[in-house]
C-alpha cells in the first residue's frame, strides 16, 4: 500500500465521523482533519515522485509554468 494511501484512509475516516456528529464545532474540526490528512497525502505523492512540484506564492495561489504570482 503506498503511503499516502495510508494518509486518505484517515481522512476517509475523519469524513464519515463528520458525517455522523451532529456537534457543529465537532464537524468543523472532523473536516479542517480531513483537509490536513489530504493536504499530507498529496505532499507524500509528491515526496514519492508520483506528481510533479507545484510553485506556491506568498499569497498561497498556485502558479504554473509562464505565469508569475499575482
Amino acid at each position: 500500500m503506498k503511503r499516502s494511501q495510508r494518509l486518505l484512509d484517515h481522512a476517509v475516516t475523519c469524513s464519515k465521523l463528520a458525517k455522523r456528529t451532529t456537534d457543529k464545532q465537532t464537524k468543523i474540526r472532523l473536516k479542517r482533519m480531513e483537509d490536513a490528512w489530504r493536504a499530507l497525502a498529496r505532499e507524500q505523492d509528491w515526496l514519492d515522485g508520483e506528481i510533479a512540484p507545484v510553485e506556491v506564492s506568498r499569497l498561497g495561489r498556485r502558479t504554473g509554468a509562464g505565469q508569475s504570482p499575482a
